[in-house]
């Protein structure tokens, strides 16, 4: 990416990181986009943001992941985004991504890895967190 990055809001931090996690396996799923939607929708720490920022969000994260150091460069992003205290936020909405459509793969608990390593989330922390996130996505 030639141009400058874009500065990020908070709220368009959290939905990076989800987006991020979705596209990690290079197969965005329906169910992955319908919890991100879901979510945006239904939190309160997005009550004030504009839906229609999604898309935009979304382009600067695939644009960022063809980029040969386009990981580290979003993870500075959401860092320089986030408050530390929605650190946990961001960890837990990927987490509720990447399981919602019942499949975790390789390179989907590889990117959990990564956000949780680059945003610092403690590990007993994280794995409540995971927990958590297993039990809301639970099938019969």
């Amino acid at each position: 990416m030639t141009e400058a990055l874009p500065s990020l809001s908070p709220q368009d931090a959290l939905v990076a990181v989800m987006v991020a996690v979705s596209v990690s396996d290079e197969n965005i799923r329906t169910a992955e986009l319908v919890a991100i939607e879901r979510m945006v929708n239904h939190m309160p720490i997005f009550a004030s943001y504009d839906i229609d920022r999604i898309p935009v969000v979304a382009q600067t994260v695939y644009a960022l992941l063809e980029e040969e150091e386009g990981l580290d460069a979003l993870f500075g992003l959401v860092r320089d985004a986030l408050p530390e205290k929605l650190f946990e936020t961001a960890y837990a909405l990927a987490c509720d991504v990447a399981a919602a459509d019942g499949k975790l793969g390789e390179i989907e608990l590889r990117m959990l890895e990564e956000v949780r390593h680059e945003l610092e989330v403690d590990r007993l922390n994280a794995a409540a967190i995971e927990r958590g996130a297993r039990a809301r996505h639970m099938t019969l």
